[in-house]
């Protein structure tokens, strides 16, 4: 098995604790480095994905943020899709009726209202800190430099979420992607994008979709590992993931990644 890019989702995937890469998987990757191309797709904002990229010597290559809403070549932004102030508006005022927090995301800008269990975990895990301020405030600011977000974290306990989602879908679907990330979770993007199309967005001039072999875990990786000719879902991948991928391999705990590299991607 070879391939000439590797594609690879970040937490419960290559990440081996919440925040960093083992030293098996930084040897898995430089061992490859010479024949492939290494390029991280996450739903992380790029300063969280670059001391990774770093740790793994491809500082050099491009990165898939925020499930594909924004992709960086070196200083430039490639692409970059954004939910408009009015639907961030409209949404805003919806969480505030069912008591639910807001993350939001625009490039390496990260605002919430308040500290809390939750931001903590993303501080600890992502090592990047947000700025603390009302919603209403960045929403405004951001509607006067003509700006929106890249991703936007709903935070609530399982009944909020719960109660809340349907009306999401209902509301939204055909202008975001929502998916829940875990049970007091959801991430929402543009609708635009997806980890697949940042992809086909990047290789559509130089490589094709059967050069790749892309490793996720999550919802959000599911239309990436499917499409690419190689799809690895981890040991803790969703069932609907595994369901769809080539292979499983070991969980993100057991260095999954570096683990069915090592057995199977020969240079």
């Amino acid at each position: 098995m070879n391939h000439k890019i590797l594609c690879s989702d970040l937490d419960g995937t290559l990440l081996s604790t919440k925040s960093d890469v083992s030293p098996f998987t930084i040897s898995e990757i430089n061992r490859i480095r010479p024949t492939t191309k290494i390029i991280l797709v996450s739903a992380r904002m790029p300063k969280s994905m670059r001391y990774i990229q770093k740790d793994l010597g491809i500082a050099h290559e491009p990165i898939i943020c925020y499930n594909g809403a924004l992709v960086i070549d070196g200083e430039e932004d490639i692409h970059s899709a954004i939910i408009e102030a009015e639907t961030l508006e409209s949404l805003y005022e919806l969480t505030k009726e069912h008591s639910i927090k807001l993350g939001l995301y625009y490039k390496d800008e990260w605002f919430v209202e308040e500290n809390s269990e939750r931001v903590n975990k993303e501080i600890n895990n992502t090592k990047t800190d947000p700025v603390y301020q009302k919603n209403s405030e960045t929403i405004k600011d951001w509607k006067n430099r003509k700006v929106g977000a890249h991703k936007i974290m709903l935070m609530g306990t399982f009944e909020t979420i719960e109660r809340i989602q349907p009306k999401l879908l209902s509301l939204y679907s055909n202008k975001l992607n929502i998916y829940r990330s875990n049970d007091t979770l959801i991430e929402v993007s543009p609708k635009s994008v997806s980890k697949l199309s940042a992809i086909e967005l990047l290789i559509k001039d130089t490589h094709s979709l059967n050069d790749i072999i892309a490793f996720g875990d999550n919802y959000n990786d599911a239309e990436m590992l499917q499409q690419v000719n190689c799809g690895v879902a981890m040991g803790n991948a969703r069932d609907e993931v595994k369901n769809i991928a080539d292979h499983t391999t070991l969980c993100n705990t057991q260095d999954g990644v570096a683990s069915f590299l090592n057995q199977h991607f020969k240079i």
